[in-house]
């Protein structure tokens, strides 16, 4: 008797493995360059902390007005390793049900669950860029400085670079076999899993 295909049952496999990269590898890296600190300062976005020279960019950021940067305020760091871990498990029973609705609803809520989470940070770095103090040292009127959501900015003599890190590459990579995986369990003829299901 036909069995249904490894390959989508694997791409679900896969797209449950790949999002817990972020437990060892940063999700978002954010780099400044100036004249004065031409190798860059680094802050690396994970999905529980961040690291990096935080310290320092909160120094600098004082200056312009920039609320201190403060992991133990940003609730994100709280709910996204459990969610997380949950799309995981999620990705690993599609592949042991094979089931396409399963899949659809899995992919589905995986690609929202990302969309928000780029909308929360394009948030996140905009109330940080406009919400200044007006007590601050430095004042240039009409001046804000929301770093890029990905990419490269300007903000005064710095050049702020922002860039999906190793994790998020990985959250990508899970979507795309997400795709792929569903696409391969819509080729499968819906008459093969019923006759596994009698099997």
């Amino acid at each position: 008797m036909s069995r249904v295909p490894t390959g989508p049952r694997a791409c679900f496999v896969l797209a449950g493995l790949l999002p817990l990269v972020n437990f060892l590898m940063p999700l978002w890296g954010i780099r400044l360059y100036a004249p004065q600190y031409p190798e860059g300062i680094s802050m690396y976005i994970w999905i529980n902390r961040i690291s990096g020279q935080v310290d320092l960019v909160n120094g600098l950021n004082h200056y312009i007005g920039m609320k201190p940067i403060d992991p133990s305020g940003i609730p994100e760091l709280r709910w996204m390793p459990i969610a997380l871990v949950t799309m995981s498990l999620w990705a690993w029973l599609v592949a042991a049900a094979a089931n396409r609705l399963l899949a659809l609803v899995w992919t589905s809520a995986y690609c929202l669950l990302g969309l928000v989470g780029l909308v929360d940070f394009y948030l996140w770095g905009y109330d940080y860029g406009h919400n200044l103090d007006p007590t601050a040292p430095i004042k240039i009127p009409g001046m804000t400085y929301q770093p890029p959501l990905i990419g490269t900015k300007n903000l005064l003599n710095f050049t702020a670079v922002s860039y999906p890190h190793v994790g998020g590459v990985a959250l990508i990579l899970a979507a795309l076999c997400g795709l792929l995986g569903l696409w391969l369990f819509y080729r499968t003829p819906s008459g093969l899993r019923e006759r596994n299901r009698i099997e």
